[in-house]
């Protein structure tokens, strides 16, 4: 187990939710005690309308971070240079503090297939991800953000575990980490491992954002749908990722079966209040 560098410096935003358009009313009205929104960019990659209006207009009043779900950085079509080029000046109109998407695959033969798929995790596979990675990272002028995948197969031709995968590709194309914590928790149960085995052998330093979610199970699958608040076994994978990490960025995030803004604030209010007496007791 790595120990957690005791100078690891990381821009630390707070506790955060995702922006969505059932909330946009209050978030505009209320402005509740949220200290940053991350975004969905291709909700956003548009040339202009309300949902942009509204935008700038939250933007105004928060932080925001860009979360994409097309990048298909893990596949083999080529890069898509229209997306990146939508990305960049969605970009420079948002100066998010950061931009991330999956470190997966989501196209074939230019057909989207709406799904964040697993790879193989085998050393041509972080060579070829960490390639793509560079060049999109080279393009947008900055680092990207990669974050793990809840998945529900594996790979007879795989050569390391998920968590060394996604440290190397990290490592090798100096780009940082999203840790999904549910998504941790969702793969450690479909895949039979310790979800403390992944939480411990990150490297603190690229740890920029946590997520946090619901699931539902299917038989004996857990399916990271988002559909639901965040379980007791999921906030204790939170306490052990503050313990191992420390202060980073957190957010709640709920993409469907969307309830009041009050019970996303409640649970945002939950994970401060794990939070604080462990980065409490580890500055004193």
């Amino acid at each position: 187990m790595r120990e957690t560098p005791a100078t690891t410096s990381r821009p630390y935003l707070g506790y955060g939710l995702g922006l969505r358009t059932e909330h946009y009313d209050s978030v505009l009205q209320r402005r509740p005690a949220v200290d940053w929104f991350e975004i969905t960019s291709e909700n956003y990659m548009i040339g202009g309308g309300k949902a942009l209006h509204i935008l700038e207009r939250v933007r105004a009043d928060y932080p925001m971070v860009m979360h994409g779900v097309s990048l298909s950085i893990g596949g083999t079509d080529p890069l898509d240079e229209d997306y990146l080029g939508q990305l960049k000046a969605l970009a420079a109109r948002v100066e998010p503090e950061w931009i991330s998407d999956h470190l997966c695959w989501t196209a074939m033969e230019g057909q989207h297939l709406h799904d964040l798929l697993p790879l193989p995790y085998t050393e041509e596979a972080v060579r070829h991800v960490a390639e793509r990675v560079c060049r999109v990272q080279d393009f947008l002028g900055r680092q990207i953000l990669l974050e793990n995948v809840s998945s529900y197969l594996t790979y007879t031709c795989s050569q390391m575990p998920e968590w060394e995968f996604l440290d190397a590709v990290a490592r090798r194309a100096d780009c940082l980490i999203l840790l999904d914590i549910n998504n941790v928790h969702v793969s450690s149960h479909n895949h039979c491992f310790d979800p403390l085995d992944y939480i411990n052998a990150l490297p603190a330093e690229r740890i920029r954002q946590f997520h946090l979610a619901g699931h539902s199970h299917n038989g004996p699958i857990i399916v990271d749908t988002h559909d639901q608040p965040v379980i007791e076994p999921v906030w204790q994978l939170y306490a052990a990722a503050v313990r191992r990490f420390g202060m980073v960025s957190t957010m709640i995030e709920r993409d469907d079966n969307i309830p009041a803004l009050t019970e996303l604030l409640d649970e945002l209010q939950r994970a401060r209040t794990i939070a604080a007496p462990i980065l409490k007791s580890s500055a004193a």
